[in-house]
């Protein structure tokens, strides 16, 4: 299989998402000049004969799987059918097109919550279904199981070019903020954001964490991982193949920090001196989630930016499009 060159088409599924956006802007940036992409009001990818119409009439060299239906945990525990059926369904219309239609490489974007609840750490590959996942997002990582499978299976089947990045933790510009549906980094940035002055005296009101604060997490500027799927574009199948049989290849940072600490860093950031409260009632999820990078380490790929770097371009970004319409 060829790889990407400047003027080869390239369907970014998913382009208006914080993912799918960082990689259509990066590989703008690296000189790509064929980039294509619908919204979802013009394709709904969950619907495998419009996905099919797209893909004959486009004819794409190659894929970015982004699109995805996302959320936190309270959206994973509210939306389960919608979480599992909506992601089953756009993995399997795109992917089945892209064999069809004799797309060069695909590469699906699916995630570190697939791994296990207790998987050793940091976290291999090859530790996929080796033990119980995490109930609180089950039902989006049953999916992203079966969209890694189904690219697996088209290799192992047909020969086609598939492979898998499993991001860890993402954040950055474009985020959901949505205290109902957001990640807990984007949540705990609103949070600490709004509490500024709050208090009834004129100082910092309290942020409230969820569960202890001990779990562990580990977290991948989206910009880094838009610099990883260009990588993974112009990197040859053979070499992919050496050190990822199975063509999965954890993208990550190598390191980790509790979500207290995280919350301190975030409190740093944004100014924010008031107290950090918990809520034990509330779960605590995965107790640690740190991935092995080692397979991308091997091609020669690892991430640049720093955490308080990139929340502050994070906070930068969230004052400027989002701050302006919450009222605190």
């Amino acid at each position: 299989m060829r790889l990407a060159s400047k003027d080869a088409k390239i369907y970014v599924a998913g382009h208006r998402g914080m993912v799918g956006q960082a990689v259509w802007d990066h590989l703008e940036e690296a000189g790509y000049t064929n980039l294509v992409a619908r919204t979802s009001e013009e394709l709904d990818l969950r619907d495998p004969h419009a996905t099919r119409e797209f893909f004959e009439d486009e004819q794409p060299d190659f894929v970015v799987l982004a699109a995805a239906r996302v959320g936190g945990i309270l959206a994973n525990d509210r939306y389960p059918a919608d979480f599992i059926g909506d992601n089953l369904a756009i993995e399997q219309s795109v992917i089945r097109a892209a064999h069809e239609t004799g797309v060069d490489r695909l590469i699906f974007l699916g995630s570190t919550c697939i791994y296990p609840k207790h998987a050793p750490q940091p976290m291999p590959e090859d530790s996929l279904l080796t033990g119980p996942l995490e109930p609180t997002n089950q039902w989006y990582a049953v999916a992203k199981i079966a969209g890694q499978k189904l690219c697996e299976a088209m290799y192992r089947q047909h020969g086609d070019d598939m492979c898998t990045l499993m991001p860890t933790n993402l954040y950055g510009p474009g985020d959901d903020f949505d205290l109902e549906t957001a990640h807990v980094l984007p949540a705990l940035l609103r949070k600490a954001h709004e509490a500024q002055g709050a208090a009834p005296d004129g100082s910092d009101a309290p942020v409230t964490l969820w569960g202890s604060g001990e779990p562990k997490r580990e977290f991948l500027y989206v910009e880094d991982l838009a610099d990883a799927v260009r990588f993974a574009l112009e990197t040859p199948e053979d070499d992919i193949r050496k050190v990822a049989p199975d063509g999965m290849l954890n993208v990550g940072v190598g390191e980790d920090l509790s979500i207290n600490a995280l919350m301190a860093l975030i409190q740093d950031v944004v100014g924010h001196d008031g107290p950090v409260e918990h809520d034990e009632s509330k779960p605590d999820g995965t107790p640690r989630k740190l991935v092995d990078t080692s397979r991308m380490d091997e091609l020669g790929w690892q991430a640049e930016t720093d955490l308080r770097e990139g929340i502050q371009k994070t906070y930068d970004w969230f004052r400027k499009q989002v701050a302006v319409n919450v009222k605190r």
